[in-house]
């Protein structure tokens, strides 16, 4: 709880669907009994997506956040009961494979699961259709089985949780309009309804798609896109009849087709992802009172499901004499990124956001939110749904409306890892975006940036290579230049553009004491030393890890991973503190390689020798015409600099180095390399290989704690911890030509025991690097990798991989 939160916080709840519901039970469970919840809409079925929801709960998901949120959402609906009927029936879960390439994406999926502690495994033709006895099975190439899955009654489970709030003290106001939000001094202070104002201490938006319009009035952005989504129900079939329970089969998912199906007793329900995106603007929803069924219920247009039906009947020949009887348009939230967003805005203090929730998720999303109000963080590491992750320029009304509908037509497309989304792009690009074009760059995206991931041009280098052949997956985005960049910067000198990643200007007569408190290592050294630190929470869980550069007495630069760090950072700033984001206004070229002294030196009449410019150091200095920051660190393992100076001058920064590298066999390089190098090297990239579920001495970053520099956040913590139970660990594939990518199960003993955070291909080692969540394990140890179903002998290794002893670095 914050410090200006009173010992018995006022809650108000905007929205009694399934996320309302459920945060003022997990809130009352916790002590917090003043909650008051208020919807528009009549109880218990207000008429928001919950009350059309058909309830399907698939606990699956590349997202260890989001597979954690469906197990809690599987759990704690298991539990609950009304009137004798359950809130949840675990009938389990069916995804089928029709293509080859399907039935290899739910091989990835089983070991998702296993990466998770979900039941499933992969079955046959033959299962799916004891599964299922209406499919034709001749149609099916296989299936992913989870029998802990099941169906959410929604408006039940909303019942259930309501009747556990009331007594504890919370109260659920029906038919309350929403009009505005007061605010007092930076916070919130009051919900007004067209009934009354309720005073709040806290205010939390639960308003699933009307989300934007409660935002608009918290003067607080929701990026969230409103869509209509088909949903059908058949006639009475004759296979089914005499059906006594609601579902007895699992939920079927014909992703191939974008659909999926449940049984309604004697029915089946049929929801499609195949037809056109149907926007919807929150501002335009028309009232319980003036809707023709209720505000999220769409009249259904039978045009657009007719390809659907078609796909139904050829799969279920049970289908070739049935019809629909009805069917709706149902309303529901999309974000640019497919996640949730959570979280307590810093613009407005105590207004929270639990917006953009699925029923799936629900029960997990609340238990976070309510630890989070509660105790000041949630147990489950939330950085993929924080309402902060969205750069400024992914905020745009026309951004979050193409990014939405797009995810949206992807829900069931099978997506690799590093797939972009294509549109709309360019849309952030470096001062050498020109550059990097003419060399054949092949860009992928990240936070809106373009990223070169290899070079074309330097395909002729890549022809001299003898590389393994690699399966169809692992080649997608990826390719042997890649490897043939990664050694030009081991052999000789590369170029790379490091413009996308975070910089943070801290400057003011109380920076230093400031960031000593913030991070774990000891800042307080002289202007011109550059430090590695991680900032934790109370905890000692990483929020995020830091390079700081003390470029004056009180001002510093500092290296970050997200906008959720600057956050971070001004909701405890001082007033004597200046946090501002510089990453816009200014580039960055990475310079590495046996050469790179050779390559820069010759540009400037400063020092750079190892004497006169020591590794992790930085100064201001002039690389041809170009003024620069110079700061001597290396994220490959190579001797180098990053060079920083204002986007205006950045091509000419590029060009001075491109002309003078040529003698040199200067090439630019991408981020493939980049992450191949890295791995080599053993350096942790935050949000991949580390979260704040993790403590330092976990991540094997002991060496970036001072605890004798005095006090900061999470020190305490740090103190109370124990032998760490499980650490982040080197792993080396034993075979030269086996790849894997990132969250595939680790077996030790034959028994699922942690999960691959990141891995690439090691250009100098000659095999893949992967880095895994493990139990303490002894160098030399065997384990298997499940890649696409199968078994991948690995060998735990001794970290670093590469050069131990620095001497590449420190030359």
């Amino acid at each position: 709880m914050s410090s200006t939160s009173p010992a018995h916080p006022r809650v108000v709840v905007i929205g009694a669907g399934i996320v309302g519901c459920s945060l003022a039970d997990e809130l009352t469970a916790r002590g917090w009994t003043d909650v008051t919840v208020l919807e528009q809409g009549p109880l218990p079925a207000p008429g928001g997506s919950t009350s059309h929801a058909p309830g399907l709960v698939f606990q699956t998901n590349p997202s260890k956040t989001l597979t954690g949120f469906a197990a809690y959402t599987v759990e704690k609906f298991g539990a609950l009961e009304v009137d004798g009927v359950p809130c949840f029936d675990r009938v389990g879960g069916l995804e089928l494979a029709t293509t080859e390439e399907r039935l290899a994406e739910l091989h990835r999926r089983a070991g998702l699961a296993a990466s998770w502690g979900v039941r499933g495994e992969v079955v046959p033709a033959s299962r799916c259709k004891e599964l299922w006895p209406l499919l034709d099975e001749t149609k099916v190439l296989g299936g992913f089985h989870t029998p802990d899955d099941g169906l959410a009654r929604a408006v039940l489970a909303c019942r259930a949780q309501t009747a556990r709030a009331e007594r504890r003290g919370a109260r659920f106001l029906g038919r309350h309009t929403v009009t505005g939000i007061e605010r007092e001094s930076g916070r919130v202070s009051a919900v007004v309804t067209d009934r009354g104002t309720f005073p709040a201490d806290h205010v939390v938006s639960a308003a699933g798609f009307w989300g934007p319009v409660i935002g608009r009035m918290a003067g607080v952005d929701v990026p969230l896109l409103p869509l209509a989504h088909q949903y059908a129900r058949t006639r009475p079939l004759p296979a089914l009849a005499g059906a006594r329970a609601e579902a007895s089969r699992p939920i079927l998912r014909f992703q191939d087709r974008d659909l999926y199906v449940r049984e309604h007793g004697d029915r089946l329900g049929i929801g499609s992802y195949a037809h056109r995106p149907m926007p919807v603007d929150p501002f335009t929803v028309p009232a319980y009172d003036d809707a023709p069924v209720m505000p999220s219920s769409y009249p259904f247009t039978p045009d657009d499901f007719a390809p659907s039906w078609a796909d139904c009947r050829w799969l279920l020949p049970a289908l070739a004499d049935s019809g629909i009887e009805e069917g709706f348009n149902g309303v529901f939230s999309f974000t640019p990124d497919g996640m949730p967003l959570l979280g307590e805005s810093r613009a407005l203090r105590g207004f929270w956001l639990a917006e953009a929730v699925w029923v799936t998720h629900a029960a997990g999303v609340a238990k976070a939110v309510a630890e989070w109000m509660v105790d000041g963080r949630p147990a489950a590491d939330v950085h993929e749904c924080d309402l902060t992750r969205f750069e400024e320029a992914q905020r745009s009304p026309a951004y979050v409306a193409e990014r939405g509908a797009r995810q949206f037509v992807e829900v069931y497309d099978v997506i690799h890892p590093l797939q972009p989304m294509e549109q709309p792009r360019p849309l952030r690009v470096s001062p050498f975006h020109e550059r990097q074009r003419q060399l054949g760059a092949y860009f992928l995206e990240g936070g809106g940036w373009e990223r070169p991931h290899w070079y074309e041009a330097n395909a002729p280098l890549a022809a001299k290579r003898e590389l393994p052949e690699r399966d169809a997956w692992s080649a997608r985005y990826w390719s042997p230049i890649a490897a043939a960049e990664a050694r030009a910067t081991r052999e000789r000198v590369a170029l790379y553009d490091m413009t996308p990643l975070r910089r943070l200007e801290v400057s003011g007569p109380g920076a230093l004491a400031f960031l000593q408190r913030m991070t774990t290592n000891d800042l307080a050294k002289k202007p011109g030393a550059v430090t590695y630190t991680l900032l934790l929470d109370e905890t000692g869980g990483i929020r995020s890890d830091l390079t700081v550069a003390r470029l004056a007495e009180d001002r510093f630069q500092i290296g970050a991973n997200s906008p959720a760090d600057e956050d971070w950072l001004l909701r405890h700033a001082p007033g004597d503190v200046r946090i501002r984001d510089v990453t816009s206004g200014t580039c960055c070229v990475g310079v590495w390689g046996p050469l790179a002294r050779d390559l820069v030196q010759p540009l400037t009449r400063d020092d750079f020798s190892h004497r006169g410019f020591g590794y992790f150091r930085a100064k201001r200095a002039y690389v041809g015409h170009v003024p620069v920051t110079a700061m001597r660190l290396s994220y490959v393992g190579e001797l180098g600099w990053e060079l920083y100076t204002s986007a205006d001058l950045g091509l000419r920064l590029w060009d001075t180095l491109w002309e003078a590298g040529q003698e040199h066999g200067v090439v630019a390089a991408g981020r493939s390399a980049f992450n191949s190098l890295r791995l080599e090297k053993g350096y942790r990239a935050w949000g991949v290989d580390m979260t704040d579920e993790h403590t330092p001495y976990e991540a094997g970053l002991a060496f970036a704690v001072r605890m004798d520099k005095g006090g900061f956040i999470g020190r305490e913590a740090l103190e109370r911890a124990g032998e760490p139970r499980r650490r982040l660990t080197a792993l080396l594939l034993d075979d030269p030509a086996a790849v894997v990518l990132g969250k595939e199960p680790v077996y030790v003993d034959g028994v699922p025991a942690g999960y691959v955070t990141s891995a690439a291909y090691g250009c100098t080692l000659g095999r893949c690097v992967a880095y895994a969540w493990l139990p303490p394990l002894a160098a030399g140890t065997a384990v298997h990798v499940e890649y696409v179903g199968q078994k991948v002998p690995a060998t735990v290794a001794e970290e670093p991989l590469f050069d131990p002893e620095m001497s590449r670095i420190r030359r």
